[in-house]
């Protein structure tokens, strides 16, 4: 699911593929923009904004473009087979001499002018990885709604930029509260935390392939038989009283399994919790899957 690490990941692979490289062909396929045609112009660059992507080409024009929850820019090589999904996802495709860059599903595609980006992207507030990042701005716009419960104002780009469902539900794991905790309930300090934690939690994920929130694997032991209750010893066998027939021997207890989890929460419904072994719930949030601890996190659920 693309997120603000995820955005960014693809505006490196993007920049590094068409920037400085003059476009041999365009082709965008929504009907406003479908008679544009960016070929000879030079890509400038292509910056990640939150969760939007900004490619700007030389004449003073910006591509915008977001993925949503399953849109996807691809890089190929020239000779290379494309593999992003069938040919009637494909929304836009932008070729220089040594590479191809295809978007599929994009749900939101439009040419505007540079100077109009603000139109696009200038509603949202700081950047979780941008230059722009500012705490306490992030923070001021949370607390500006304390009766609105936490999962959402996360989620509200104009609050702060980048997280998304998955990084909602494992920072509320991680503060201890439910996603339906109003902002206004959490202890003292906890929200300044969060904050912390949200920038430290995407820029460590910037550049790993995997997106992962737990900190080291989880020593896990799978449930065996009780243990049986603790007793005396019995006395020494002899002749007055035999030994007593041997017992069949019990099963092996499943020895500890290292398992690598790299999410507390999110895609566990009904799995133990790494924490506290409670089964992970999940119910619906503003048309959203969330999922949350009953053991370790307090606050209103459904």
């Amino acid at each position: 699911m693309p997120e603000g690490d995820t955005v960014l990941q693809t505006a490196t692979r993007l920049h590094q593929a068409l920037a400085g490289q003059v476009l041999t062909r365009s082709d965008l396929r929504v009907p406003r923009f479908a008679t544009a045609d960016l070929s000879g112009r030079t890509v400038l660059d292509v910056t990640p904004r939150g969760k939007h992507l900004l490619t700007r080409i030389e004449g003073g024009l910006t591509l915008h473009s977001h993925l949503r929850m399953d849109g996807a820019w691809r890089v190929y090589a020239p000779d290379e087979r494309w593999r992003g999904g069938p040919g009637h996802q494909i929304r836009a495709i932008l070729a220089n001499a040594e590479h191809t860059a295809v978007g599929y599903r994009l749900p939101v595609l439009e040419l505007l002018r540079t100077s109009e980006e603000d139109r696009a992207v200038g509603h949202l507030g700081p950047d979780l990885l941008g230059p722009d990042w500012d705490p306490g701005r992030a923070l001021d716009r949370l607390l500006a709604a304390p009766e609105r419960p936490l999962g959402e104002a996360l989620l509200d780009q104009r609050n702060l930029a980048g997280i998304g469902n998955v990084y909602k539900c494992e920072l509320c794991f991680l503060a201890r509260v439910t996603p339906w905790l109003p902002v206004g309930a959490l202890p003292d300090g906890a929200l300044p935390r969060l904050v912390t934690l949200a920038e430290r939690l995407l820029n460590a994920n910037r550049d790993r392939p995997t997106r992962t929130t737990t900190i080291t694997s989880e020593l896990r032991t799978p449930p065996g038989p009780p243990s049986p209750p603790s007793a005396t010893a019995a006395p020494s066998a002899t002749a007055a009283t035999p030994a007593p027939a041997r017992a069949p021997a019990r099963p092996r207890a499943p020895q500890p399994v290292r398992v690598q989890e790299r999410l507390y929460v999110y895609g566990r419904a009904r799995r133990p919790c790494l924490r506290c072994g409670t089964p992970i719930r999940l119910a619906d949030q503003d048309d959203r899957p969330t999922y949350w601890c009953p053991g370790c996190q307090s606050g209103p659920t459904p």
